[in-house]
């Protein structure tokens, strides 16, 4: 359902410039267990299935969690206060050590990174995608706002 929802959110809000990234992951519950090469296949055929095809960039699968986390991971964790403090039972659904407060939660958790490249929210997995982009739109208006605000600033000068 997920990768639907990001599909739209994509479609929807392109000309804003937004741009989605996937990092599939194998560490929540052993969910993506295929190889880089048969991820589109899996998504296609099986999950969501119905030739589903996404529009957003797919990077190669890896850590986001660990002593093997991509720097990215690192990047907008310790960018972005932790969301919740609780791993449900972690008990054979998560696959990496050491876990940290801090860790991404599940698959899906999302991240907001601004024009500038700093991260700005983090959501838990969860979270419906239509308030993920409420909250996205509400970010972009602050931004413009901001702007229009610099330009009245430096006109006035």
């Amino acid at each position: 359902m997920q990768y639907l929802e990001l599909n739209a959110l994509q479609d929807e809000l392109r000309d804003s410039e937004l741009v989605i990234l996937g990092f599939p992951c194998n560490q929540f519950g052993l969910q993506e267990p295929g190889r880089n090469d048969e991820i589109l296949n899996g998504l296609k055929c099986v999950r969501p299935g119905g030739n589903f095809v996404p529009n957003f960039h797919l990077f190669q699968k890896g850590d986001v969690n660990g002593q093997n986390e991509q720097k990215i991971y690192t990047f907008l964790k310790n960018s972005c206060p932790p969301i919740g403090n609780s791993f449900g039972n972690a008990v054979n659904r998560l696959f990496w050590t050491p876990i940290k407060v801090n860790d991404v939660k599940w698959n899906f958790e999302k991240f907001l990174v601004g024009p500038d490249g700093r991260p700005v929210r983090r959501w838990l997995s969860r979270t419906p995608v239509s308030q993920v982009k409420r909250d996205i739109l509400s970010y972009m208006k602050l931004q413009k706002e901001t702007e229009r605000l610099l330009m009245l600033g430096r006109e006035q000068k």
